[in-house]
């Protein structure tokens, strides 16, 4: 299981790279410079959860099994909400997805009060 949230945040890592540039090169004067800047801030926050999974299991010794698929499941989760409706957003100019890009957020901010919470909890899993 560990290695498919490996893969899964190097995949993500590989498309928010593919975006960053796709965004950089193929959509700058194709739309709106404000819709562009909502693409960017979808890759961006791709990039720094998918970082964040590949951290966390990086840091196995400290950070429980449990808490650990808990928080790649919502960082994963919150990927494809937040910045999968900030892309959609950008790419169509349907405001409406909008709705669902704070529930991205939320997921987030849940995977990180997770990884807290597990990490202060479980003193099994400190080496020192």
């Amino acid at each position: 299981m560990e290695r498919t949230f490996i893969a899964i945040a190097a995949l993500l890592a590989l498309l928010s790279v593919m975006g960053g540039a796709f965004g950089a090169h193929a959509l700058r004067g194709s739309i709106p410079p404000e819709r562009l800047v909502v693409f960017e801030t979808g890759a961006r926050y791709q990039m720094y959860h998918a970082l964040a999974i590949l951290l966390v299991f990086a840091l196995h010794q400290w950070v429980p099994g449990g808490t650990r698929r808990l928080v790649a499941i919502l960082f994963v989760a919150g990927i494809v909400l937040f910045s999968g409706s900030l892309y959609t957003i950008a790419l169509t100019g349907i405001r409406s997805i909008g709705r669902i890009t704070p529930l991205g957020g939320l997921l987030f901010l849940a995977g990180w009060v997770v990884l807290l919470l597990g990490v202060l909890k479980d003193r099994s899993v400190d080496p020192g």
